[in-house]
């Protein structure tokens, strides 16, 4: 049986950074809290995504905490965008530093969340079979670790191998003299797929969108530029807080119209040649917006593939028809340039679609083809995905799945909490900056806000918080006009949830920039929680 009081003060679900940062974050402010992970060791999304070629696509110097000078000065990055293992080292370092294991059990996955009205607090249901209460319940899952394996017919008949990229094994993957089939050409193939090919002895791309992608122009990083972002991080740091991405990088105050087409040509080449994600993003300040800017661009990236691949006809299937940046920008390292070896061919699936998966490969409208493995790169799940993997149940015991029926994108304030769902925060949840964002800035300020919010209610008194309907609404109507206003919900993509069969339809993200968004939060709390109820054990309702 259930006590009147919980065991726990929260319970966060998920190891990764946001978990570890809001597990410290409590804990030094006096809280019992316990974090359950299902891997068996730290690091969220860097723990499962092992797969070859994987790598961050945000600046490493950019892409780790901030709240810590001792962090910062202890730790080195050896190249411009990490690899994985180094970044998965890094949170190993993190937790090892401030001694968080003690207070994360792993292995464990949490299979429901139910709010108790009457107790005020969350039963949580592990897979074991146990339980633990607590006041607060806190998913720290992640936006992309629900992995999408599409239902392809045949795929238990396969006898070869395969894979998600996004639950890599931890041992090798041997490549060497096989025939390897990737499907699918988002971030996480484009990273794959030159890797893979220097391996295998065959690899067949088999695509259903072409991707517009630029190149990273990776490097080890110079000692005398960590110094200086070390000498300069305070100053680096308020900018990345209040800029739009996380980055300190701003769109030039300029319309493609503005120039002439030597002067965006220039522009253009400039940007292709520093690389990485943002520079050809912000060359003007309306590409996002208007159709004929996006076009500029767009055609700008797909003469450059013409000039890489040798074939004209396979350049031709790797041209992009989608308005630039709408989908996941990608940056990659010779990835157009795969596709002039011998040993790599690509398969246009939209044309020829897969039809099954046969004991011993492939097989689509057109031909079948022979393979060993079979690699999906076929992203996730995203946003609510990982969130709807538990049985979450808020009062009535209505289920987060019932309630974001109709696409989460209807349905939350902020990104961090929504409506009949007391004492729960979501750390980069739907409507919050999330995944159009350096991940690090928005966990950072999402954490710090739930954490500042728990101790204002402890300092207060109060035992419950909740958001009001009314406030989610209207969050939810600003985030989907700002959207609506861009060119991004013009394409399908997996922001809109287009990716995944039967999921309903909608723009996810907080588009307004990561800077505004941080002052309407700090507003909101400002203002005693504006937009939220929040209740004390036996006193009357306050509505903020």
């Amino acid at each position: 049986m259930t006590s009147n009081q919980p065991k726990l003060d929260a319970v966060i679900v998920g190891a990764g950074f946001s978990g570890l940062y809001m597990l410290h974050c409590l804990r030094k402010a006096g809280f019992s809290t316990r974090v359950f992970e299902a891997g068996d060791n730290v690091g969220g999304t860097w723990y499962w995504n092992r797969y070859p070629g994987a790598r961050c696509d945000v600046e490493s110097i950019y892409y780790n905490y901030t709240f810590s000078e001792e962090l910062l000065e202890e730790w080195t990055w050896s190249s411009k965008y990490a690899e994985q293992p180094e970044i998965l080292s890094y949170i190993n370092f993190v937790a090892d530093r401030l001694d968080l294991r003690r207070d994360i059990q792993f292995s464990t996955r949490v299979s429901s969340a139910k709010y108790d009205e009457d107790k005020k607090f969350w039963i949580v249901e592990l897979n074991d079979g146990q339980t633990v209460s607590a006041r607060y319940f806190i998913t720290a899952v992640g936006c992309l670790s629900a992995s999408n394996i599409p239902k392809i017919k045949g795929l238990e008949n396969f006898k070869g191998e395969w894979y998600h990229t996004g639950q890599w094994p931890h041992e090798k993957v041997e490549f060497i003299g096989k025939k390897v089939g990737i499907i699918g050409t988002g971030s996480s193939g484009i990273q794959a797929i030159p890797v893979i090919a220097e391996e295998a002895e065959h690899l067949t791309v088999f695509q259903r969108t072409p991707q517009y992608s630029t190149p990273a122009r990776n490097h080890p990083l110079d000692p005398d530029l960590i110094q200086q972002v070390r000498e300069n991080y305070s100053e680096i740091k308020t900018n990345i807080r209040h800029s739009l991405t996380g980055m300190p990088v701003m769109p030039r105050d300029r319309s493609v119209f503005d120039d002439t087409p030597e002067e965006r040509q220039r522009s253009f080449e400039a940007a292709w040649e520093k690389g990485g994600l943002m520079h050809l993003n912000y060359t003007y300040n309306d590409l996002s917006i208007t159709p004929e800017a996006n076009e500029m661009v767009a055609e700008f990236i797909r003469s450059k593939i013409r000039q890489v691949v040798k074939n004209p006809e396979t350049a031709e299937k790797l041209m992009p028809n989608f308005f630039y940046g709408t989908k996941r920008p990608i940056i990659d390292t010779n990835y157009f340039e795969t596709y002039n070896r011998e040993n790599v061919s690509l398969v246009d699936v939209k044309k020829a679609p897969i039809e099954e998966i046969t004991p011993t490969g492939l097989r689509n409208a057109e031909s079948e083809y022979e393979l060993d493995m079979i690699v999906f790169a076929t992203g996730f799940d995203a946003m609510t995905g990982p969130l709807f993997k538990m049985d979450i149940r808020g009062k009535g015991g209505v289920s987060l799945k019932e309630k974001w029926a109709d696409g989460a994108h209807t349905r939350t304030y902020l990104g961090i909490a929504t409506a009949g769902f007391p004492n729960m925060f979501m750390l980069t949840g739907p409507e919050s900056p999330s995944v159009l964002s350096n991940m690090m800035v928005s966990i950072e300020q999402h954490v710090e806000w739930v954490s500042d919010c728990i101790n204002y209610m402890r300092d207060n008194g109060k035992v419950v918080i909740e958001a009001n309907e009314d406030a989610e609404n209207t969050w939810s109507k600003t985030c989907r006009e700002i959207a609506d206003a861009t060119l991004f919900t013009k394409t399908e993509s997996w922001y809109m949830g287009a990716n995944i069969e039967g999921k309903a339809r909608g723009f996810q993200i907080y588009l307004g920039g990561v800077g505004p968004y941080r002052q309407i939060c700090d507003d909101v709390a400002g203002n005693g929680y504006e937009g939220f109820t929040l209740i004390a054990s036996e006193e009357p309702v306050l509505e903020g």
